[in-house]
């Protein structure tokens, strides 16, 4: 559903309700590029009110989750702190009954004096902006500027008085009559369905509650318009905005089988097959739908310019590796090469300067073949011998040489894989961080010149519990991987990886006992859940930790063993109890 004009006025109510005259505004964070959150203290409790003007998912409300905050603050976070800090939150209220909201605060000049400042919200899709207005609703600035090449309509400029944007040709919902509506259900066309009726008629009202409404009236959603009673329709959308003139209202979430939130609406909702629940309040509502969906994003733009490099760094490998295989192929003429050598020595005595070709008989074949070989006219038949065998020698050392390359270049592709894998699984700064200390350590990332010092803070691994009690511990990226094994875990503690794919290091503490068969399995399941296998059945390696040894001058987490035992099983997480450290 979207963030439609109903669902802010009911969002603006519940913030209004919660001021007692004024909340003094103690923070103000920028945790992404186009959300802010004012953290609000009044009556003894801290709230934390959150703004997020981006073109996807625009909305605000109170929120309970905390985000980082971005290393530097764009200059409109700056320009609000200058302005917003130490003032006080006194009115919050919809304009109209558009998606768009005025907060009005009471501040203090830079010579003490009292002055008002309102930061305008508007929630409108890929137009969201925020605004910031002094006491005469003129524009100190926007998180958007608008000037007149973005839009000829309206602009949006430090020093122009504001206003608002231009209104729909369509009706105002909290001013409807009834003899309004049914000449304009009499003079749209019978055949097109009731929503698209309600939502082309009137603003403000989200395609999802206009299908509501007419599931309320016992019709199926997209029921036509000659198929309903005109008065009976009127009836629900009077009822209905009643309530919300009323402030009659009623946080409503729904949610699929395996609990993903689906719908959201600020009143009751027909189910549908999904499960409903009614949130204590809207943040609480808001916080349940978008805290996912957010998090995955806020994931996807910080990882984009890892993924970027990485893919772009496959990329390169694998043409490489191409090329290199298309050379490894030819280098199977180097048993050609020195047999030529060979034929052209044994039969010296009838070739001539300036000969372009011979035929010789091979006798090594069976029956003997005739074999005509190419010459070099301008050389003796001596130095025709030598250099085909130049030739060979160098297809041999070719050979080997891009034998070990080729292996080197497979395992940096694997390598490389499985830091894509950690990328995608990756959730807090902190893994992004050591991320980028691994590859900027491998020399895939510019390294720090700045000369500072950056004390970073370590993310820890993700633990689970057994069926039986046992710790399990995943590493979370090459890093971690290579400290719980070789520093972390004891001699008898039990290693998991999957076979032959990137992935994470997984460790069963044995605590000086035998962990039983099951719990064996439910740790071999995760270590085939945190890899690149897939969902496929995994093969999983798995021995004690005093048989793991690395390679020196090995890349990040590269260990080899021995004496290893394998289970097959399908990847999974539901194992016990996780904790995220």
């Amino acid at each position: 559903m979207a963030f439609d004009a109903g669902m802010l006025r009911a969002v603006t109510a519940e913030v209004s309700a919660t001021l007692f005259g004024g909340a003094k505004v103690e923070k103000i964070c920028q945790p992404a590029r186009d959300e802010f959150d004012l953290v609000l203290h009044a009556a003894g409790v801290s709230r934390r009110l959150c703004f997020v003007a981006g073109s996807n998912v625009p909305h605000f409300s109170y929120s309970r989750i905390e985000r980082e905050n971005l290393p530097v603050p764009s200059m409109f976070c700056m320009l609000l702190r200058k302005h917003l800090l130490g003032s006080k939150l006194v009115a919050a209220e919809q304009i109209g009954f558009d998606r768009a909201a005025r907060f009005t605060f009471a501040c203090r000049d830079e010579l003490g004096y009292g002055v008002s400042r309102t930061l305008v919200a508007e929630m409108m899709g890929k137009y969201s902006n925020l605004i910031l207005l002094d006491g005469e609703d003129k524009i100190i600035s926007a998180l958007k500027i608008v000037d007149f090449s973005a839009s000829k309509v309206r602009q949006v400029l430090p020093g122009m008085k504001y206003t608002l944007p231009p209104p729909q040709e369509k009706l105002d919902p909290l001013r409807r009559k009834q003899e309004e509506f049914l000449a304009s259900l009499a003079a749209y066309p019978a055949g097109r369905s009731a929503a698209r009726f309600i939502g082309d008629t009137y603003s403000g009202i989200s395609a999802q509650n206009a299908r509501e409404m007419i599931r309320r009236l016992g019709a199926a959603e997209d029921a036509a318009l000659d198929a309903l009673e005109p008065s009976d329709l009127y009836a629900v959308f009077d009822a209905w905005f009643s309530d919300v003139e009323a402030g009659r209202y009623c946080p409503t979430l729904l949610s699929d089988e395996s609990g993903e939130p689906v719908d959201y609406s600020y009143t009751a909702l027909h189910s549908g097959g999904f499960t409903v629940s009614h949130p204590g309040s809207f943040g609480e509502l808001l916080d349940c739908y978008f805290g996912e969906r957010d998090r995955i994003e806020r994931v996807r733009q910080r990882s984009s310019d890892l993924s970027r490099m990485l893919s772009r760094r496959e990329a390169q490998l694998v043409r490489k590796l191409e090329a290199q295989k298309e050379e490894l192929a030819d280098c199977a003429k180097g048993e050609e090469y020195r047999r030529a050598g060979d034929l052209i020595t044994e039969n010296i005595w009838q070739i001539r300067r300036g000969m372009e070709s011979f035929t010789a008989t091979d006798y090594t074949t069976d029956p003997p073949s005739a074999v005509t070989l190419p010459l070099d006219g301008r050389l003796s038949p001596a130095a025709n011998a030598q250099r085909m065998y130049k030739l060979y020698t160098k297809s041999r050392h070719a050979e080997k040489k891009l034998t070990e390359l080729i292996a080197a270049g497979e395992e940096e592709l694997s390598y490389l894989r499985g830091v894509r894998g950690f990328l995608e699984r990756a959730e807090t700064e902190q893994d992004f961080a050591e991320l980028r200390q691994e590859l900027s350590a491998g020399g895939y990332l510019a390294k720090d010149n700045s000369g500072k010092k950056k004390t970073m803070t370590r993310a820890r691994p993700l633990e689970f519990r057994t069926t039986n009690g046992y710790r399990l511990l995943c590493g979370r990226n090459n890093l971690q991987n290579e400290m719980l094994t070789l520093h972390t875990a004891a001699r008898d503690d039990i290693w998991f990886h999957a076979k032959g794919v990137g992935g994470s290091h997984v460790i069963l503490l044995a605590e000086g006992g035998e962990p039983p068969a099951e719990d064996y399995t439910e740790a071999a399941q995760i270590a085939a859940y945190y890899s690149q296998s897939g969902d496929a059945l995994t093969a999983v390696d798995y021995t004690r930790v005093r048989n793991i040894r690395k390679p020196q001058g090995s890349r990040p987490g590269y260990v080899i063993y021995k004496t290893n035992s394998t289970a097959y099983v399908m990847p999974s997480n539901k194992i016990g109890e996780k904790k995220d450290g």
